[in-house]
């Protein structure tokens, strides 16, 4: 039903790709630790380089193939690897300001953190979980590396950290949490985000407006969503991408979807003629007729044999619209499933509906952007935005990490509730989102930055995803806040 062939020249781009990204991303977010945290931030990445050995080491257990969507996963990982740390330094921080000593700072700091860490990383296991039971190929690849480097971000950001901070602490010494640069942003934020709420109402009517658009403005769907064959083809030379395109429409009828695959001299050529025609036979006549399509753009005297060997034709693709079916199907299910249970699970760990309202508000609004900027910018970047399971992943992703946000301010909410007795709403509200703004902007900050290195140097083969997960770090940081 389902036929794939890749080239190892692609598998070799890829891996190099993904081996930048992840070299650079490391190397960014180990910098900013130290820059943001001083000292502290030697123990986040203490526990960045044991989540990230942790991980690959019980990979490399189970035997797992490396897939372009798995070292996505595991960039991410990096990403979010140092969450756990910064919501719990930051708590500390707000207790040394406060004046208290570094000893009791440390105990607070950890013992209240642990209920939006704990929340946060269940939240986004349990979207990456349904995603692994929905998801095929690659997908279920990148799931299963995020499911292991979330519960190893607990496991490293919590004991270890805990445990180096108390070894260190019994010897009379202590880390330091502030730098020059950390004193001076988000001191003292008392911005009025529920006086801006008109504002906030506007921009989320436009969203949901634009969401719903998006649905019958259509989408380009990759050929698993569609069904057809997809090939990477080779012409050893730049070639003029609309050209190609015209000249194809003459043979197939129709003009096919064309994107360039790392360089101008290759292009990804995805077509559904002929796609009811199956076997053997069926594949080698639109082989055939690509090549013919192609002839004038190939080195002359080129055979259509020869055009068939991986030198030219470096990679092809093909499904059929029946399991296109049952893929659009899975992708429905697990976005269905991942708001019900997260809903469910702030329901009862919050004891109040409103924040599972709030909840499933601020995550349907985030996943209307990324459907809209699918929608309306899929013919305007120069990069392919398809309906694909990467994209599936990507949505589910950014569910699973703006729920990671959204948690820790409902937390302080929940938190001020009840020591602020007497305080209006507004006050109260205000006051959460101003005392987690740092926490927030933080978390949010080193994900955006790992996922920007993955969409520059990361390669063509998850461009798509990384840019859905960059709009959806936006969007999602907004929707904390403000939603």
């Amino acid at each position: 039903v389902q036929e794939q062939v890749v080239g190892p020249t692609l598998g070799a781009e890829a891996v190099k790709g993904g081996f930048y990204s992840f070299s650079l991303s490391f190397i960014v977010i180990f910098i900013l630790m130290l820059i943001y945290y001083n000292t502290g931030g030697i123990v986040a990445n203490i526990a960045l380089i044991l989540n990230l050995l942790f991980t690959i080491g019980v990979l490399s257990a189970l035997n797992a193939t490396l897939t372009a969507a798995g070292i996505a996963g595991l960039v991410l990982t990096i990403g979010m690897a140092v969450d756990t740390n910064v919501i719990i330094f930051e708590r500390i921080k707000e207790e040394l300001t406060r004046g208290l000593s570094h000893h009791e700072a440390v105990k607070i700091g950890y013992r209240r953190s642990l209920p939006p860490v704990l929340d946060a990383h269940v939240t986004s296991f349990l979207t990456a979980a349904i995603l692994a039971y929905f998801g095929l190929g690659p997908v279920l690849g990148f799931a299963t590396t995020q499911m292991l480097g979330i519960t190893l971000s607990l496991f490293c950001g919590i004991l270890v950290s805990r445990l180096i901070t108390d070894t260190w602490m019994n010897k009379n010494r202590h880390f330091n949490y502030f730098t020059a640069i950390s004193k001076r942003i988000f001191k003292h934020a008392s911005y009025k985000f529920i006086e801006y709420r008109k504002v906030a109402y506007g921009i989320s009517v436009v969203v949901l407006l634009l969401g719903i658009a998006s649905i019958f403005n259509g989408f380009n769907e990759g050929v698993e969503f569609s069904g057809g064959r997809s090939y990477v083809v080779n012409f050893k030379k730049a070639v003029d991408q609309d050209e190609v395109r015209n000249a194809l429409n003459k043979t197939f009828g129709k003009y096919p979807v064309i994107k360039t695959y790392g360089s101008n001299n290759k292009l990804e050529i995805t077509t559904d003629y002929k796609i009811n025609e199956a076997g053997i036979a069926g594949d080698s006549s639109v082989q055939n007729t690509l090549f013919t399509g192609l002839k004038s753009f190939l080195p002359e005297g080129l055979t259509a044999e020869k055009f068939g060997t991986r030198e030219y034709l470096e990679g092809t693709k093909k499904v059929d619209p029946t399991i296109s079916d049952d893929l659009k199907v899975g992708a429905q299910w697990a976005t269905f499933w991942s708001l019900l249970i997260i809903s469910f699970y702030i329901f009862m760990r919050f004891r109040d509906w409103r924040y599972s309202l709030g909840t499933i508000i601020a995550l349907m609004h985030d996943v209307l952007v990324t459907l809209a900027v699918f929608s309306f910018f899929k013919d305007v970047v120069p990069f392919p935005l398809e309906i694909d399971q990467h994209f599936i992943a990507a949505i589910l992703t950014v569910i699973g990490f703006s729920m990671n946000d959204t948690v820790i301010v409902f937390d302080r909410v929940r938190e001020y509730s009840r020591t602020m007795t007497g305080a209006s709403k507004d006050k109260v509200i205000n006051k959460a989102i101003n005392d987690t703004l740092s926490r927030t902007i933080m978390t949010s900050l080193t994900v955006f930055l790992t996922i920007l290195i993955l969409f520059l140097v990361g390669g063509e083969v998850t461009k798509g995803f990384a840019f859905a997960m960059l709009i959806g770090v936006i969007t999602g940081t907004y929707s904390s806040i403000f939603v």
